[in-house]
């Protein structure tokens, strides 16, 4: 393998590290708006149905940020578009 391969695996490898990180955000995100959720069921029960449904809303939108992460890093490690871009640019 050539240098100019192994370096872009490498830095491939890094990225997909760097990318799934993102799955911290959302969390921290979703574990605090489950405990402030049930903080607000416990002060209104009545309003159930309304908190759960905005809650579950809010955390399938935080979720698509780890999602996205992880869809980046699964490219970065068996699709890798940068090592078919090299070995053309170099005329292999």
């Amino acid at each position: 393998m050539e240098q100019g391969s192994a370096l872009i695996l490498a830095c491939s490898a890094i990225g997909a590290g760097l990318a799934m990180i993102a799955g911290i955000g959302p969390g921290i995100g979703q574990g605090f708006a489950a405990g402030k959720g049930a903080e607000a069921v416990g002060r209104q029960p009545g309003a159930q149905s309304d908190i759960v449904r905005t809650m579950l809303m809010g955390c399938a939108v935080a979720e698509t940020t780890g999602i996205y992460g992880l869809f980046i890093a699964i490219m970065l490690i068996f699709a890798n578009p940068l090592i078919s871009r090299y070995l053309r640019i170099i005329g292999q």
